[in-house]
């Protein structure tokens, strides 16, 4: 680990870039821990964690099949960047009608690169499927968005993911979180980041209350160290679901702001939790006190 947090070439809602040095300073891992997580998203916790081993699942693809191919050699950072600039180009001249032609052109074909193009230049860097599983995010209607420094800072985070890839011992799956929190070993750590119940759920597959239900089953029976990423409480509302589901876990609090929304209204701060198995040490507990400024405690079962 170290004390830069690296940003991923796949944007996604909800990603976790200023929660890493906390999530860092929270998580144990032994020397001989694979490092699970059954919601991928960006993958920019475990990118930045940097274990050994680790298995990234996802229910979504799309992801998966992305990094599979860096991974397999497929995908190259130079080849990125030739395929942005050139796509970049064609967005320039067409605009909103040439990036609805490469959406089309991605449900149909589900090229990797027409996906990293899409969630590149979509509104607000969102990651959205319809009930058919196309993606339907609109335009973000920025025809000069592949200029050659923004293309330049893609490619470099894939770079990045390369040099990663050829350091560790990483597998991409596209599988539940059933079973891949099924594949945990009593010394490997489980990170759940699912979508948030009561926030946003519309990211590939649905998730309800019983989608929570099952996941807090899952890991409990897993007898795995693990650290679940969820939504406290913010101006208006509390996470009712922390106490009816999760109240035998430990709790870390983080305020968080939220850049997802239409509206600049809709973007407001949000007290961000960190649910574990485990009790966080002291040492543990007086750096996320100096250097988060955070608070830690159990949470109190009122039900």
């Amino acid at each position: 680990m170290n004390g830069k947090v690296y940003i991923p070439p796949i944007k996604i809602q909800g990603i976790k870039t200023k929660l890493v040095p906390l999530i860092k300073q929270s998580v144990v891992l032994e020397p001989d821990s694979v490092w699970i997580e059954p919601f991928m998203g960006s993958g920019v916790v475990g990118f930045n964690i940097e274990p050994h081993r680790a298995i990234f699942a996802d229910t979504n693809p799309h992801i998966i099949e992305f990094y599979n191919q860096i991974k397999c050699g497929k995908i190259t950072s130079c080849e990125v960047r030739a395929f942005l600039e050139h796509e970049g180009k064609l967005l320039e001249k067409g605009d909103d009608e040439y990036y609805y032609t490469v959406r089309m052109r991605f449900n149909n074909e589900h090229n990797p690169l027409d996906f990293l193009f899409l969630n590149r230049s979509c509104f607000n860097g969102m990651i959205r499927f319809n009930k058919n599983y196309d993606f339907n995010v609109p335009y973000g209607h920025k025809p000069q968005r592949f200029a050659k420094a923004y293309v330049s800072k893609i490619v470099n985070q894939v770079a990045h993911v390369e040099k990663l890839l050829h350091m560790h011992s990483w597998d991409f799956v596209c599988q539940s979180f059933e079973d891949t929190i099924a594949m945990a070993g009593k010394n490997d750590f489980i990170y759940c980041d699912p979508p948030y119940l009561g926030r946003h759920v519309d990211y590939y597959d649905s998730w309800d209350e019983k989608s929570e239900l099952a996941l807090h089953k899952a890991l409990i029976e897993s007898k795995t160290k693990f650290m679940l990423s969820t939504w406290d409480h913010n101006d208006y509302r509390e996470n009712e679901y922390i106490k009816s589901v999760w109240h035998d876990c430990k709790k870390i609090t983080h305020q968080h702001f939220y850049h997802v929304g239409a509206k600049e209204t809709n973007r407001n701060p949000v007290i961000e939790a960190l649910l574990t198995n485990y009790t966080i040490t002291e040492q543990q507990n007086k750096l996320l006190s100096e250097n988060a400024q955070i608070s830690l405690f159990d949470i109190v079962d009122s039900m």
